[in-house]
């Protein structure tokens, strides 16, 4: 049976949350273990949480307390990221691996707890060890609290899209295959819609039976929660014949934004209105890549779901017309005009002055193979990547966030430069395979900073081994996009371009392919904050660093210690 989705039941259920009480503790226990599934015309041994791909939705209202109990009975190391959330005096609860906390071993477990305070949208939790986010994810939608509306006709219905990859093997063994050998992991198989590949594959003889299916009333608005949680595709998004709203970003309200297409990075999620005015029937919402690296292995698959009309007799659904797998232009039109709604209760007007400013160049490069060994990277090296030129590592031992904390020495350095080593002409492809720019150095460096000092980063994209749009997430703050463009920045013209009124205020954001993006945010929240791609295959060659936030002269603004129960490693 075709796995479903009716949101008569879901909008019931909304108007409930919508009235009920405020300021809840909301606790649940994640049991994370090993399944065998079949997606993709064979048996797969995946990692989930408490037995569903994807794993369980957390439902809370603005204000909220989370405690979640996480046991860990995988074969492997796990940690949980609270992907969005801004972690303001629950800092430990952060979760990437060796940034915040060592591990969770297997068989042992750890408690995160949290508040929501200050975030109403949609955001998602996911593994943050290793490649186990491909299978060890979920939906946390935050509603507004009692007394507190969305800015636009509460919707009929709503339903939770989230897009992902499949891969006919065990993902951690995918990347720690390739990383043995220092050459580009294995693409997947399929891409997903709610776990689910669909029923249109066309480079393979598999031909799966399931795909998801959402049930609607003619002529309603629906909500859809759509969440990119793939570890290494970006897409777009569509229904066929049906037009979309945007109506926030990244769990932060928007302007309205009419379009036919969503584009939509590793760690994004998007809210759209859509309404069912079109003749009642079956209609494809379909993903299908958005590649943007030239001469680079994907998986052009697409991945589809069916918007089904009540009681709709036809039996084959539309299919939209799909953007080409290369469509630079629709991806960057969508991303650079989606806007703030200033109006929200949440929002807060863009910093005018600026304290730090940094220019980080971001892309590809390569490490050396090491003696007596062989390589499969480019010219026989390892792959990697870098920001500025730094390649960076985790530690092995102990978290950042505890050595800062502990005052431990040795483990880091707070060296991280604020300008690329090297000035050259950054986007132009006649530097793609430089030899003498392609060599990066391995550290372990952190940028420190001042408790309130606002931040402004120039992502610069590079060509070297290839341009490639980068989704960058920074974990602890939300940012505001001041504007992006294609080629090098130019700081005595570009600046002209900020939106210092509205810009949109996200979590991640998809630096251009061959160019560059300038963000700003206010280091308002002390402990250490990583910075990464989140194409997973870019985590391990080193696109990230970290960001080490001073305590600030309150209480309030002062790291507080470990809980009790914190993983050692």
């Amino acid at each position: 049976m075709a796995p479903s989705s009716s949101v008569l039941a879901v909008g019931f259920a909304l108007a409930l949350y919508l009235f009920s009480a405020s300021a809840a503790i909301v606790e649940t226990t994640f049991q994370v273990s090993s399944m065998t599934e079949n997606r993709l015309c064979q048996n797969q041994v995946i990692g989930v949480v408490n037995g569903t791909l994807p794993g369980p939705t957390l439902r809370v209202q603005e204000g909220d307390t989370v405690i979640v109990h996480v046991f860990n009975g995988s074969p492997y190391n796990v940690t949980i990221h609270w992907h969005g959330i801004f972690q303001r005096s629950s800092q430990w609860a952060d979760g990437p691996e060796f940034v915040t906390q060592c591990p969770i071993r297997p068989g042992s477990n750890y408690t995160y707890r949290f508040n929501l305070t200050g975030q109403v949208g949609t955001l998602w939790w996911h593994a943050h060890s290793q490649w186990l986010r491909a299978t060890v994810y979920g939906a946390l939608i935050i509603l507004p609290r009692s007394g507190q509306n969305y800015p636009y006709a509460t919707p009929f219905g709503e339903d939770t899209i989230m897009l992902g990859e499949w891969w006919n093997a065990d993902p951690n063994v995918v990347e720690s295959t390739a990383l043995a050998t220092g050459a580009a992991p294995a693409i997947s198989d399929a891409y997903t819609i709610n776990g689910w590949p669909g029923d249109i594959l066309t480079n393979t003889s598999c031909r799966p039976n399931n795909t998801y299916t959402l049930t609607v009333v003619p002529g309603r608005t629906y909500l859809l929660r759509i969440i990119n949680a793939a570890l290494n595709t970006q897409f777009f998004f569509k229904i066929a014949n049906h037009n979309l709203t945007v109506v926030g970003v990244d769990a932060a309200y928007t302007n309205s934004f009419q379009t036919d297409v969503v584009v939509i990075g590793p760690g994004q999620t998007t809210d759209v209105l859509v309404t069912t005015n079109q003749s009642p029937g079956l209609y494809y919402m379909t993903a299908n890549p958005y590649a943007s690296a030239l001469g680079v292995p994907f998986n052009p698959n697409i991945t589809t779901a069916i918007l089904a009309y009540q009681n709709a007799t036809q039996t084959t659904p539309i299919l939209p017309t799909l953007p080409a797998s290369g469509d630079t232009p629709t991806a960057f039109t969508f991303s650079s005009n989606l806007t703030s709604l200033v109006t929200s209760p949440f929002w807060s007007g863009v910093p005018q002055t600026v304290d730090e400013n940094m220019f980080i160049t971001i892309g590809l490069g390569l490490s050396a193979c090491g003696s007596n060994q062989t390589c499969g990277g480019i010219f026989g090296q390892r792959m990697a990547a870098s920001m500025n030129n730094d390649s960076f590592v985790l530690p092995p031992r102990i978290s950042l966030l505890e050595a800062h904390f502990r005052n431990i020495s040795g483990i880091y350095t707070t060296d991280f430069p604020d300008q690329p080593p090297v000035v050259f002409d950054y986007t132009n492809i006649n530097n793609t395979f430089n030899q003498s720019l392609l060599n990066t150095s391995k550290t372990t460096s952190l940028k420190r900073i001042k408790f309130n000092s606002t931040v402004q980063i120039v992502f610069q994209n590079t060509a070297l081994i290839g341009i490639e749009n980068h989704p960058m997430h920074l974990h602890g703050f939300n940012f505001y996009v001041l504007a992006q463009g294609f080629g090098n920045y130019d700081p005595a013209n570009d600046p002209n371009k900020f939106n210092l009124i509205n810009p949109q205020e996200r979590n991640t954001l998809g630096v251009p392919v061959g160019g560059w993006a300038v963000i700003r945010f206010q280091a308002n929240n002390p402990g250490v904050w990583f910075i990464h791609c989140h194409l997973e295959v870019h985590l391990p060659w080193g696109l990230g660093t970290a960001f080490l936030v001073e305590n600030g002269d309150t209480p309030e603004s002062t790291l507080p210690p470990p809980p009790a129960d914190f993983p050692q490693c």
